[in-house]
């Protein structure tokens, strides 16, 4: 049984409107202080973090309202929808037109809502360590940040979808509840990918 303290925590497409503003302001002001800022990169989508799937559901009929699913797919063992948004959000001069709406696994997260971009970093790179070297060909100052010299923590990853064919190597850079990841291919092209 649900009560109504349980529904008006849950978190709601309106109160990610409004967290919108704050988060990406912060996120913009992250991007800068790593250099990312002057990579020229696209901003391939936006992701949450739900810690209910009453919440999850809600979000989901939300945004539907604004977009269509393009990709409902396990990874690490649960499901991750991304939505195509009919009007993209904007994040400075970047236009960000998915979201990436993952349902909760077995982690709780300290704040819900807003949690990550993804910037895509075209070079064909298959491995986290070709990224990383990519990265501070353009970027050298990243050097000591990568090394794990100060307070941002670095994560390299190669997450993958159940169809999905295409490598897809991913660094995030994270500070407290802000998040951005680096990765070499667009959202959309790793879709593409699962139907081949």
């Amino acid at each position: 049984m649900t009560t109504e303290s349980q529904i008006s925590s849950e978190l709601t497409f309106d109160a990610l409107n409004k967290q919108w503003p704050t988060f990406s302001q912060a996120i913009l002001d992250f991007m800068k202080e790593l250099g990312l800022d002057s990579l020229d990169l696209e901003c391939d989508h936006a992701a949450l973090r739900v810690n209910t799937r009453q919440g999850a559901d809600s979000l989901r009929e939300a945004f539907c309202r604004q977009g269509k699913i393009i990709s409902d797919n396990m990874i690490n063992g649960r499901p991750i929808l991304i939505i195509a948004l009919d009007t993209p959000l904007v994040l400075g001069e970047l236009a960000i037109d998915c979201i990436e709406l993952p349902y909760p696994g077995d982690k709780r997260y300290p704040v819900e809502g807003w949690e990550h971009i993804e910037l895509v970093m075209p070079g064909g790179a298959a491995t986290t360590e070709t990224l990383r070297e990519q990265l501070l060909e353009r970027l050298p100052t990243l050097v000591a940040v990568l090394d794990q010299q100060t307070d941002v923590k670095v994560k390299m990853s190669s997450p993958q979808g159940e169809h999905e064919r295409l490598a897809n190597p991913t660094i995030a850079f994270k500070r407290g509840n802000l998040c951005i990841k680096i990765h070499p291919h667009g959202i959309k092209a790793v879709i593409a990918s699962e139907a081949k």
